[in-house]
C-alpha cells in the first residue's frame, strides 16, 4: 500500500498541517526564509526521518539478538550540509553519530552501528527516486 501524506498550508509564514491519516506535525520555514519558525523545515523532516530508522534499526537489531535487556539508549545526532553546484545541482553531506549505551561488547556495538547504515530510509536516499511531476488535487465528489 502506497504511504500518502496530505498538507494543509495555513495563511501564517508557511505553516503547514502534515498529515499521513493518523497523526499530524506542524511543519513551516525558519524565519529568514520568511516563515514562523513554528515547526520543522523540509530539511529538518528529511533528516529527522533517517535519524529515526537509524535508532530504530539499532533498537531491532538488539531486540533479534537478544541484546535488548542490555541497551540503555540509543542516540543519534545528524548534522547536513547542502551544496549547490553547476547548474543548479544539489549535493547534500550527511554526518551522523550514534550513541548506543548499554552493557554490549565492541563487536555488538559495531554490528548495530552497520546495520544502521543500512536502514531502509538511508538505502531509500541512496537509491533511485523517481518523482512526478505535480499535477492539480481534485476533490473526489460523493455521487
Amino acid at each position: 500500500m502506497a504511504t500518502v501524506i496530505n498538507i494543509k498550508n495555513l495563511p501564517t509564514g508557511y505553516q503547514s498541517i502534515i498529515s499521513n491519516g493518523r497523526h499530524s506535525i506542524v511543519g513551516d520555514e525558519p524565519i529568514k526564509s520568511k516563515g514562523t519558525d513554528l515547526g520543522f523545515s523540509p530539511t529538518d523532516l528529511i533528516l529527522s526521518s533517517l535519524a529515526m530508522c537509524k535508532v530504530a534499526t539499532v533498537r531491532y537489531i538488539a531486540r533479534r539478538n537478544g541484546w535488548e535487556d542490555l541497551i540503555r539508549d540509543v542516540d543519534a545526532e545528524l548534522s547536513m550540509v547542502v551544496k549547490r553546484g553547476k547548474g543548479g545541482a544539489l549535493t547534500t553531506k550527511v554526518k551522523v553519530a550514534l550513541k548506543i549505551e548499554g552493557d554490549i561488547t565492541e563487536e555488538q556495538r559495531q554490528e548495530m552501528v552497520k546495520q544502521a547504515d543500512s536502514c531502509y530510509v538511508h538505502r531509500m536516499i541512496e537509491g533511485g527516486w523517481e518523482i512526478e511531476d505535480a499535477i492539480e488535487l481534485v476533490e473526489e465528489t460523493a455521487e
